[in-house]
């Protein structure tokens, strides 16, 4: 019985714990083994591993050896230095080690008395990163508003909308929910319309307003002035505009001073979703992006993107606390204690969507102490000249054009059409995408601006060198021409 594995046993725990290590620490030095993008099949798994649990325990090295064999070719490895698609979703060993001491002391920290450093941990630490984004103090914890961390940017954007949508329906009447009027980019991150959905916001009330080349994708004061002067004709009641800090798409800035100043003109909630850009904005060369976020009710930026934080750490600022502790604060009696009776403590159960929370704030706390604010500094700084590198090179080739101006470190560009015949370009660059993924060497993914489909190269994973971004483009090279070839 003694090699029975037991609930929790300290000397077992530091044995396995000690060999999990070692297999997660082979895993990053041989990650470049691994093709980039998954080359499985849907259904590959059930057909490897057994239809029902063992009966008996079974070896920890045995589940290794499956992981090895039967998960690890499964996996698409974000963490790779030639993993180019979508956004960063940055790993590290500071937050690797928070989130094992977050799994270790394993607290469900939803109120102040289930573990009072839980929460304070994380006020102090979100002040922290308040300070380096420069946020206006009314953000921090010592005013009437602060931060809290959620799960991702749709957590954080569905909150904020729930607030502004009680907090009007104070104000002019339950009875006007069909009314209220939501305004955003073309551009903004699909997430949005998930929050309108659950927060009954009628889906024709969801002003998306077109974006274009003109504007660099950002949206247009003018072209948002103009669609609540017709929504306000028409009797409806605009209530909630989101901006954006770079979009999914192509990384455009939405000009938050002067969209936030309608905003208040129109006694709407502004908010700002910087879920990938706004970790650049502790550079101070960068910082001018979110100029306007005085501007803001809340403000939201992924630590999980591109601040070393590995997925889950989603931060959320607002301004007045109470707006959200009304709209999804409970208080059943078995919750009831002294210090949140007497309102001494935050309950950030009354800040989210769940009850339950983990101890987020310690890998984030774990991030910025064990690298300092200097070496995030130039931990963003590299893979932002990373993609100027690549961006640069783009240009120097004649058959490949760069379509929206790099901005942060994603570069949107394509394969021209021979002949400018622009009905094959989106054939011509699906089929460039399909052949560098299908390699394994790379990964990068897409998207679609004013009609034209278009590569997306963004560079953000901790272990990606300027070794990797030229073999990248050499393999853009080698396919386009192959591609070409067929022609």
């Amino acid at each position: 019985m003694e090699s029975v594995l037991k609930p929790m046993d300290a000397e077992q725990l530091r044995e396995n714990a000690h060999k999990m290590v070692d297999f997660i620490a082979d895993y990053y030095k041989t990650i470049e083994n691994f093709p980039v993008l998954s080359q499985v099949q849907p259904g590959y798994l059930r057909e490897l591993l057994p239809d029902s649990a063992p009966t008996h325990p079974e070896p920890l090295q045995h589940i290794f050896d499956d992981i090895q064999a039967k998960i690890l070719p499964g996996v698409t490895h974000w963490q790779s230095p030639n993993f180019f698609g979508y956004y960063p979703s940055n790993s590290s060993i500071a937050g690797f080690l928070g989130e094992m001491m977050s799994a270790g002391l394993n607290v469900v920290g939803f109120s102040w008395i289930t573990s009072p450093a839980a929460t304070e941990l994380e006020m102090i630490v979100l002040d922290w990163f308040g300070k380096m984004l420069k946020l206006p103090e009314e953000f921090l914890s010592a005013g009437k508003g602060g931060g809290v961390i959620q799960g991702s940017a749709s957590e954080a954007v569905l909150v904020v909308l729930l607030a502004a949508r009680d907090k009007i329906l104070r104000r002019v009447g339950k009875n006007s929910l069909e009314k209220l009027v939501l305004y955003a980019s073309d551009q903004t991150h699909s997430a949005l319309q998930k929050a309108c959905q659950i927060g009954g916001i009628h889906p024709e009330n969801c002003r998306l307003l077109r974006t274009d080349s003109s504007t660099d994708y950002a949206l247009s004061p003018n072209v948002l002035n103009e669609a609540i002067s017709d929504d306000v004709t028409s009797g409806l009641i605009p209530f909630f505009l989101c901006a954006t800090v770079g979009t999914t798409s192509s990384t455009a800035v939405d000009p938050l001073l002067e969209l936030g100043k309608i905003a208040k003109s129109n006694e709407m909630w502004f908010h700002v979703d910087a879920a990938y850009a706004g970790s650049a904005c502790i550079c101070p060369e960068y910082r001018h992006y979110i100029d306007g976020v005085e501007e803001a009710d809340s403000f939201n930026t992924n630590a999980h993107k591109w601040f070393l934080t590995n997925f889950d750490c989603s931060v959320l600022w607002i301004k007045d606390r109470n707006a959200l502790i009304q709209a999804l604060s409970t208080n059943p009696e078995f919750l009831k204690n002294k210090a949140s009776q007497a309102n001494l403590v935050v309950d950030y159960k009354d800040w989210q969507i769940p009850l339950g929370r983990r101890f987020r704030s310690l890998k984030l706390w774990m991030v910025m102490r064990l690298y300092g604010l200097e070496n995030l500094q130039s931990y963003i700084r590299n893979h932002i000249n990373l993609a100027k590198h690549f961006e640069e090179l783009v240009a120097q080739d004649p058959r490949f054009e760069i379509v929206t101006p790099r901005l942060f470190s994603l570069v949107c560009f394509r394969l021209l059409p021979p002949h400018n015949d622009e009905t094959c370009a989106t054939k011509l660059n699906h089929g460039l995408l399909d052949a560098v993924n299908s390699t394994g060497k790379i990964f990068a993914s897409h998207t679609v601006l004013s009609g034209k489909y278009l590569l997306r190269l963004a560079v953000g994973a901790p272990l990606t060198e300027e070794r990797h971004v030229n073999a990248a483009w050499k393999l853009l090279q080698d396919e386009a021409s192959a591609l070409l070839a067929t022609l």
